[in-house]
């Protein structure tokens, strides 16, 4: 039962919509209706500026980092599953409750900062190079979109060509996790990728841009 109850927490707890609480905390009223429409701390940045992104982006990850601390804190013997399968749960019921927030009606953001918080803290050295990877596409073409689609993708694959290309003992697990989660944020960036071929892309400002 407490696995259960554990993991509906992790769920939760990923759906809390920190874009939401920033905006109206920032004084701009709901996100949702201003700059791209999206609870993410790159709209929060346009809308509302860097400081209540900052909040964003910290919350967002911090819920990622707390679904996997959960699962570590509590796991035992007596639990369905095993101790990565157990972790890498937590962490994909925080993803899909941001993705789809029961605060929300079961819609949310896209899900990148809280994947990132938890392969962070399962995955660090990989993690940091799919994040080297992420800021150096957005500094070379000013896309936040590209740079998370092209994170995700080099976590997936920087994961493969350990195994397979360096024999390196990677649990099949990350490795499907991984896979998962490169899956899921070409699928959330779909409308994303729809304009970035089409050169209509909004691309990424350091500065707020002004109601």
């Amino acid at each position: 039962m407490t696995f259960y109850l554990l993991f509906i927490s992790a769920y939760l707890l990923g759906g809390i919509p920190f874009g939401l609480i920033a905006g109206y905390l920032a004084g701009q009223g709901d996100i949702r209706k201003k700059g791209s429409g999206n609870i993410g701390a790159t709209n929060v940045w346009r809308v509302a500026g860097p400081m209540a992104a900052a909040f964003v982006f910290a919350g967002d990850i911090g819920k990622g980092v707390a679904a996997v601390w959960l699962a570590i804190a509590f796991h035992n013997a007596g639990w369905p599953l095993s101790p990565t399968a157990t972790y890498l749960l937590f962490g994909v019921a925080a993803v899909l409750g941001h993705t789809f927030s029961p605060f929300l009606k079961f819609k949310g953001g896209k899900g990148v900062n809280t994947a990132l918080g938890v392969f962070i803290t399962l995955m660090p050295i990989q993690t940091m190079i799919a994040i080297a990877v992420f800021f150096l596409t957005v500094m070379l073409f000013r896309y936040i979109s590209l740079g998370s689609i092209t994170g995700a993708v080099s976590l997936a694959l920087v994961l493969w060509i350990q195994r397979i290309g360096m024999n390196r003992e990677i649990d099949l697990l990350y490795l499907a996790a991984a896979s998962l989660l490169a899956l899921l944020i070409l699928v959330t960036h779909r409308q994303n990728i729809k304009r970035l071929l089409n050169g209509t892309e909004n691309r990424f400002k350091l500065r707020k841009v002004s109601d």
